[in-house]
């Protein structure tokens, strides 16, 4: 894998993770300070930060890393996916759909998931399904898409790593799982956005 997805990976998952745990250290310190005046707002934030470290963090293990068995068990799948898109989204996170999943093409499923969950402005549903070849990731026709980000994403699947931002880590790490399974990935527009694998 090129050096510079890499580093976009690595960047891209600390950023998504450092929010949370600058909470828990916050939280950790006012009660090293003993004011039990903030007790539930340190148990809220602790409660909520540990919450969403943890199913990011099960998430970007099954997604980017190596030797797990978990990411074959589709019901696991359906769950860490349904888990991370809550952590995503602020107050209206989008939320997943699932019919068919095939199991061979379940790192790329996430990694579409996540490449998909970026673009969408409040909320949306993205909906997952596959037959014996294919594979389906598309959001309903009235779900909000960032036109700008939207763009980004085809030019980083057209054009690499050069000129792209960390937020396209997913993307492009994609592209390499595509190449490395021997899938090939296509997009749609009409009458909604749509990836297809196969």
């Amino acid at each position: 894998m090129d050096n510079r997805i890499s580093e976009l990976i690595c960047t891209r998952l600390s950023h998504d993770i450092v929010g949370n745990v600058g909470a828990v250290a916050n939280a950790v310190e006012l009660l090293e300070e003993g004011d039990m005046d903030f007790l539930d707002d340190i148990k809220s934030i602790l409660k909520t930060s540990s919450g969403v470290l943890s199913a990011r963090l099960k998430f970007f293990r099954m997604a980017f890393g190596l030797g797990n068995t978990n990411i074959a068990d589709t019901e696991n799948l359906k769950s860490v996916i349904s888990s991370y898109l809550a952590t995503v989204g602020g107050k209206t996170p989008p939320y997943a759909d699932f019919a068919t999943i095939n199991p061979c093409h379940a790192r790329a499923i996430m990694l579409l998931v996540m490449s998909v969950a970026d673009i969408l402005i409040r909320g949306g549903k993205i909906s997952i399904n596959s037959n014996s070849t294919q594979t389906f990731v598309s959001v309903d026709a009235d779900a909000r898409i960032a036109s700008d980000k939207f763009s980004q994403m085809m030019n980083a699947l057209q054009n690499g790593a050069a000129e792209v931002g960390a937020d396209m880590a997913p993307i492009l790490y994609l592209q390499e799982v595509c190449r490395h399974q021997g899938l090939k990935l296509s997009c749609s527009t009409n009458p909604c956005l749509c990836f297809i694998l196969e």
